[in-house]
């Protein structure tokens, strides 16, 4: 194995970041270590670490996934990689496929797909194209920062406004109330819905947690106003860390119900692959005298592993630290009246809007 010098986990390049190292992924031949060799000047401090934007290529825009506990089979993601940097995102994994470290890379080497609406309308034209709600935010969020000037999500909604097609976003970024103009109409069609993730009310854990996100403060505010503008608003606390910030789940749920929210979800912390190296590097960091606590806790929740992946238990675990925190959620949510009935988002009105050249029908 060769192993080459990096300097990407010098602690003074990590404010506003969320992972503490950017080692190598899984598919790499080759080891990345942070070596001293003596020429490193303390007394200067060196630049942050400054965000790439990577042109994306695809020819494909909609992905699709077979999985039996999720809720969709098509999903969007205008950008590889989250400006975010949440410790937790079971995303970033993924960024191994690019050759690129799931830790620091994926925070800041993003790649952007500006040709998204183009491809979107094109595979809505194809004839053997059977609409079903897609979703947005699955994997990274939509809103991230970079698409205040990308606007590549605001585009793809324009597309799906256009062609009548449904819609569910999750995301934790204020930024989409930009798009309440697309999302309002589109909801009063019964074509949009927006869920908002909230992962604790505690702002100083989620500046750690999730350094690039919006506060917890401006979340729920984000809430109130796409509910004002009578979008279908959910809250998705998640994920829930045990013995970090489990003991919130209550009063997250309450605060959603006073900002306009209806339906709420939740899922356990997923540590596949190079997150559980990550998450543990951040609790040794920010959580020094709880992290055996909350690695015991995760591991009594999956079989006594960091992981389980298997169907139905990859979301909520087992085990009856699992079970408590499901029944804690059920109570809550009976208690303040979430997750009633609510009409599903109708595939129904979809239609291929005429385009220049289209033959017109001939009238008799």
């Amino acid at each position: 194995m060769s192993r080459i010098l990096t300097a990407a986990a010098d602690p003074r390049l990590l404010k506003g970041r969320g992972a503490r190292s950017n080692a190598s992924s899984r598919y790499d031949n080759e080891e990345r270590v942070r070596f001293d060799d003596g020429w490193t000047n303390e007394d200067e401090t060196p630049p942050p670490l400054k965000t790439e934007i990577i042109r994306d290529s695809t020819r494909t825009i909609i992905a699709r996934n077979d999985s039996p506990d999720i809720s969709f089979d098509r999903s969007i993601n205008p950008y590889r990689g989250c400006e975010h940097g949440c410790i937790y995102c079971f995303a970033r994994p993924t960024h191994a496929y690019l050759g690129l470290s799931p830790g620091l890379d994926f925070e800041s080497k993003l790649l952007v797909k500006p040709d998204a609406a183009k491809l979107l309308e094109a595979e809505l034209r194809k004839p053997s194209y059977r609409p079903q709600v897609i979703a947005m935010g699955t994997n990274t969020d939509p809103y991230q920062p970079i698409e205040r000037d990308w606007r590549i999500t605001r585009s793809v909604l324009q597309v799906l406004s256009h062609f009548k097609h449904p819609v569910g976003i999750v995301t934790k970024s204020a930024a989409i109330m930009r798009d309440i103009d697309i999302l309002g109409p589109m909801a009063a069609e019964g074509l949009a819905k927006v869920a908002l993730s909230v992962t604790t009310l505690d702002k100083k854990l989620a500046r750690s947690m999730e350094p690039r996100a919006a506060t917890p403060a401006k979340r729920l505010e984000t809430m109130r106003a796409l509910a004002d503008a009578g979008i279908p608003v959910g809250v998705m606390t998640a994920p829930i860390i045990p013995a970090l910030n489990d003991d919130e789940m209550e009063s997250i749920l309450a605060a959603a119900v006073e900002a306009g929210a209806t339906q709420a979800g939740y899922t356990l912390l997923r540590l596949p692959l190079e997150i559980k190296d990550l998450f543990r590097e951040w609790l040794e960091a920010h959580a020094p005298d709880r992290a055996k606590h909350v690695m015991s806790l995760i591991r009594s929740m999956r079989g006594g592993k960091d992981y389980d992946a298997t169907w139905g238990k990859r979301m909520t675990g087992s085990g009856p630290y699992a079970r408590m925190i499901a029944q804690r959620f059920a109570i809550a949510t009976r208690r303040l009246g979430l997750n009633g009935r609510r009409a599903p988002l109708d595939a129904s009105k979809f239609r291929r809007p005429p385009q220049t050249g289209d033959q017109l029908a001939l009238g008799l």
